[in-house]
């Protein structure tokens, strides 16, 4: 019973930061809304006994990734208005798909409804699902898992040149400038009489 409501709990504050993450008009908000649905996930991972799934969720997604994306969001220059209007564009095309996707969801329970799988075992208590999910992950799956490795550093090297543009009315740095400076363009000396004591 208890599991049941921190499971309604969680749920319903995920549905609410997923709703925020595409209704919020500040792309800031919106990847805030985002980490709160990581959050809110992870636990929901760790009801279903993945700990393992939750911790990476938390770790990875909300400790990089989205640092990532903060980053990304606040160092590009982001036209509001312009977003707003390929919102509104958009927005029956999004709504179609939207719809579609909730009739799949609805056609899958309606269909699937009294076929309930059947009741798993419970594991032994020496059991762990990270040794389990290690053991599949760096053998089945060692080469979609390093290509996901190679596509995320591609992700942030593109974004690291994103933020590296030039931009009109910045102030930054000009390195050869700095160092072809000389001592007598940056300090004067001045020479002054000593004031005699009182």
């Amino acid at each position: 019973m208890i599991e049941a409501g921190i499971f309604y709990l969680f749920a319903t504050v995920l549905v609410g930061a997923a709703v925020g993450v595409i209704s919020s008009r500040n792309p800031v908000h919106a990847a805030l809304f985002l980490v709160l649905a990581f959050v809110t996930s992870a636990v929901l991972w760790i009801l279903l006994e993945a700990e393992f799934l939750g911790i990476v969720l938390v770790l990875v997604y909300v400790g990089a990734v989205m640092v990532l994306f903060l980053f990304v969001v606040m160092m590009l220059n982001v036209n509001i208005e312009k977003m707003r209007v390929g919102f509104t564009r958009y927005a029956p095309l999004g709504i179609i798909v939207a719809l579609a996707v909730a009739a799949e969801i609805g056609y899958v329970i309606w269909t699937r409804r009294g076929q309930l799988p059947e009741k798993q075992p419970l594991p032994a208590d020496n059991y762990s699902n990270t040794e389990a999910l290690g053991a599949v992950l760096y053998t089945d799956y060692v080469y979609a898992f390093e290509l996901a490795a190679i596509i995320l550093l591609v992700a942030i090297v593109a974004a690291i040149a994103l933020t590296m543009r030039q931009r009109a009315g910045v102030k930054a740095q000009d390195i050869s400038a700095q160092v072809a400076t000389r001592r007598q363009d940056r300090v004067r000396l001045v020479s002054m009489d000593s004031e005699p004591r009182q």
